[in-house]
């Protein structure tokens, strides 16, 4: 009996497996439908993939692997950064809400470790496929949507009627573009068709971040693109220039909208919509000052959103506070420092550092898609929307276990 139990759960495994896989190819195209669907995706396809260990009586081994994933150096600042951002919710003026942000964040990272920790993720080449045809599908189903005037969507009664909800799933298409293209192009045997499909998920990802209203797509397609050519020419050049931009950037957020204002020339503003030009530099100068004004400990994790009504808001000049209300700063760098001061921003500097560190081990033609796809989501983040949502930290973590060990293993083997 044992051994007919033990033979029906090793017939399952695969299928459970599968199951996992299709939740993680099916991102892109869940995110066109419904624009934060990415953390549920995530955290579905735990479920198949850690029941693999425990219906093998390895459950001991999905535990310990997630311990030794966090005591990793980069692992654990970023544990001391949620820790220390839980700890701020007790001065942030609406704790509930606070909290909830909190979990928004943990959660996608606790799936993404706990996918990478069961072991049993290992890109194979027809997953790659897969993902390029739904990321290249996603694609053209938002820029029909966008083309038509969102009749698709209007007829079937979906979501809102307004262009700028693509403005996710193209960032989305973006970031999980990144390891499938490098993954297609460098599989054993580098077969013509892979490579073809590679230079059109490049070309259809480009297409919809130029049809999008998202500029901060655009950048990102631009930073990665240029930090993954200068990094295949000047690896270490590229790595260190990088992890100084990144450094400056977290370390000038607090004056960020001063600087914006008094030295980017109107010339460059005015080729921005309204929300990426002026506006988005008084908002910054705004949520500036809170920073400023509590450069320690900050406002509270996750009072972002309703920054206007925390008590800091009365330190802030009477003429930024009204933008206040804006629910967060548009740049990630800027709202660590207003809500976690300097403690939180210098948590998250030395994840950053770290990470860029172990990237320094790899060889040139496996840092370069990696350094571009840090390079490319900083740049997104720096510009773009609030720093702590879950379908964005889940985007991002399903971005890095696509570029999983064992990208072309045969299906099967070394799920331990």
């Amino acid at each position: 009996m044992s051994q007919t139990r033990l033979a029906d759960r090793q017939q399952l495994s695969p299928r459970l497996i599968g199951i996992g896989v299709a939740l993680m190819v099916l991102m892109p195209v869940a995110m066109w439908l419904a624009n934060r669907s990415s953390t549920l995706l995530l955290g579905l396809a735990v479920i198949p993939f850690a029941a693999v260990l425990i219906l093998s009586g390895r459950t001991g081994e999905l535990v310990g692997r997630m311990g030794r994933l966090l005591v990793t150096p980069p692992g654990l600042a970023l544990a001391a950064f949620l820790a220390w951002a839980l700890i701020s919710i007790l001065w942030s003026h609406a704790p509930l809400a606070s909290l909830r942000a909190w979990g928004e964040l943990a959660l996608p990272i606790v799936f993404a470790l706990a996918i990478a920790a069961s072991g049993v993720f290992r890109p194979q080449p027809a997953w790659l496929r897969a993902l390029a045809l739904a990321i290249i599908l996603a694609c053209l189903l938002a820029m029909l949507e966008l083309t038509s005037g969102l009749s698709q969507r209007a007829a079937l009664g979906i979501g809102k009627l307004a262009s700028f909800v693509f403005n996710r799933p193209a960032i989305t298409a973006l970031i999980l573009a990144v390891p499938t293209i490098h993954g297609l192009w460098n599989l054993p045997g580098a077969r013509r068709s892979d490579r073809i499909l590679a230079v059109v998920l490049a070309l259809a990802v480009t297409a919809l971040a130029l049809r999008s209203e998202s500029s901060s797509a655009r950048l990102g397609v631009a930073v990665c693109a240029l930090c993954w050519g200068l990094s295949a020419l000047w690896p270490r050049l590229t790595l260190t220039a990088a992890g100084c931009a990144f450094l400056l950037a977290m370390a000038v957020a607090p004056v960020l909208g001063v600087a914006a204002q008094n030295w980017l020339p109107s010339l460059i503003l005015n080729r921005f919509a309204v929300m990426t030009g002026q506006a988005r530099i008084d908002i910054w100068q705004s949520f500036g000052e809170v920073a400023r004004a509590r450069p320690i400990v900050g406002a509270g994790f996750g009072t972002s959103a309703t920054m206007h009504e925390h008590p800091v808001a009365k330190e802030v000049s009477p003429a930024h506070r009204e933008l206040l209300a804006a629910s967060h700063p548009h740049d990630m760098p800027l709202q660590a420092w207003a809500e976690t001061g300097v403690v939180g921003a210098g948590l998250l500097v030395l994840a950053g550092l770290l990470m860029l560190g172990r990237l320094r081990r790899l060889p040139a033609r496996e840092m370069a898609p990696r350094l571009a796809l840090f390079a490319g989501a900083f740049a997104i983040a720096v510009v773009g929307h609030g720093a702590w949502q879950g379908w964005w930290i889940a985007v991002l973590g399903a971005s890095i276990l696509w570029f999983g060990p064992g990208v072309a293993a045969p299906q099967g083997e070394d799920h331990g």
